[in-house]
């Protein structure tokens, strides 16, 4: 069997597709991902097959670009963003097109596609073969036992409120709906009816949904189609392949010696977002570990947090391994992304979540709903003062401890990409 991995996104949109192309390669089968350059290193430092694609709407995130703004509510950011997105989007849908039809993708058996791909659908219809969704997000599936993710949505709402609420996955068709079509016409596809639907197949009939999520994160809610399934989470716990690889997947000996200096530190991250005034929330979470008086991770990823000097309680990283580091750390400080709040689970460690956007206050919720973290804290309402408050009730609630430590012994007993595998064989096998 041959997949097609098409995924777009930031990292945490990246990393699960790489331990689930491992499995597979595993299990006998061949693997290829297709993903923005940007991950070209990553994934075949991996030792995976990669195809590069276009970033698309991806480049709203990069630095510097014209139109970060959007995500602050800059008029200036959303008129071009309006102007450049039929671009971004068409050069993106071509890339996978090609990769599938010409590329290392060809010959493909299934394609499995992260949703925001949003090409995934159309290029397995043009094949004749299966398109599989799989998410870390339970963001497309309707239900009433939670609000729709993509937004922060009030959790009370009676249940046919929030299934009501994933109405908001129809912002995709009307963004990308006519660019959509006019690539698909140069495929020959025809304009039929659900085409833009990712839940349905070209026939009608209900697509596979995985969810890389465990269900003792999340229990698979009771009104779930039996095409959606919550296989667990899919993390990559291998041998490297060769000893250069293995060094760069190892913590850096400099921040190995910083966690022997002393008691384990704070780590502190927000990914790929970043805010207004990232220098601002740097000092404002230096400011809140010194106030408690622990030491600090701080990982500067795509702009969320800034380089500072070192000091002796202060390490500043950069893309370091995260399953490595997480476990030897008191507490996890980040953002609320799926992946990185997966990996905090699995590590066993109270976290501390500050969202953004999207679907991260929902994690931030369902984090202090298991007890493994204080409520969440906006970032717009990010403080010394309430961080140093959420550090000293994760640092010192025996209970936020316990919870977090049998949370991620509980999810420890899972094996996701095995029950993904399995799935995806069983469509194989038809």
């Amino acid at each position: 069997m041959k997949v097609l991995i098409l995924t777009l996104g930031t990292r945490g949109d990246v990393q699960p597709f790489i331990a689930l192309a491992r499995g597979l390669r595993d299990a006998g089968h061949e693997a290829v991902i297709a993903a923005p350059h940007r991950f070209a290193t990553l994934v075949r430092d991996h030792g995976e097959t990669f195809a590069g694609i276009d970033e698309g709407p991806l480049r709203v995130l990069d630095e510097g670009s014209p139109i970060a703004d959007v995500a602050e509510g800059g008029i200036r950011g959303k008129l071009a963003l309006a102007r450049k997105l039929p671009t971004m989007t068409t050069r993106l849908l071509h890339d996978c097109w090609m990769v599938a039809s010409e590329g290392q993708g060809s010959r493909a058996d299934i394609i499995v596609h992260n949703g925001q791909v949003i090409g995934g659908p159309h290029v397995a219809e043009k094949l004749g073969i299966p398109a599989v969704l799989a998410s870390p997000l339970p963001m497309y599936v309707p239900t009433g036992a939670f609000p729709w993710p993509g937004q922060d949505l009030p959790h009370t709402l009676p249940a046919p409120l929030n299934k009501l609420s994933y109405t908001g996955m129809k912002g995709i068709e009307l963004t990308f709906g006519r660019t959509v079509d006019r690539w698909r016409a140069t495929l020959g596809l025809p304009r039929r009816r659900g085409r833009h639907n990712p839940l349905r197949a070209p026939d009608g009939a209900p697509v596979p949904v995985l969810h890389a999520v465990s269900r003792h994160v999340l229990p698979p809610p009771a009104d779930w189609p039996a095409t959606a399934s919550m296989t667990g989470y899919w993390f990559h716990h291998d041998t490297a392949a060769s000893t250069a690889t293995a060094e760069k997947r190892a913590l850096p000996p400099e921040l190995e010696n910083f966690l022997a200096a002393g008691e384990p530190p704070v780590f502190v991250g927000f990914g790929s977002m970043s805010g207004a005034d990232p220098a601002a929330t740097t000092a404002t979470v230096i400011d809140a570990a010194r106030r408690v008086g622990v030491r600090v991770v701080l990982a500067t990823g795509w702009g969320g947090l800034t380089d500072v000097a070192e000091a002796d309680d202060v390490h500043v990283v950069g893309d370091v391994p995260y399953h490595a580091l997480f476990p030897r750390v008191s507490v996890v400080v980040h953002h609320g992304g799926a992946g990185t709040t997966g990996t905090a689970v699995a590590a066993g460690r109270p976290q501390i979540v500050c969202p953004y956007v999207a679907d991260q206050p929902f994690w931030g919720r369902r984090m202090h709903a298991l007890g493994v973290a204080p409520r969440p804290i906006k970032q717009s309402a990010l403080r010394p003062d309430s961080l140093a408050r959420a550090l000293d009730a994760a640092l010192t609630d025996s209970s936020m401890a316990a919870a977090a430590g049998e949370l991620g012994a509980r999810v420890a007993t899972e094996d996701g990409i095995a029950n993904a595998v399995r799935k995806l064989e069983q469509l194989a096998d038809g």
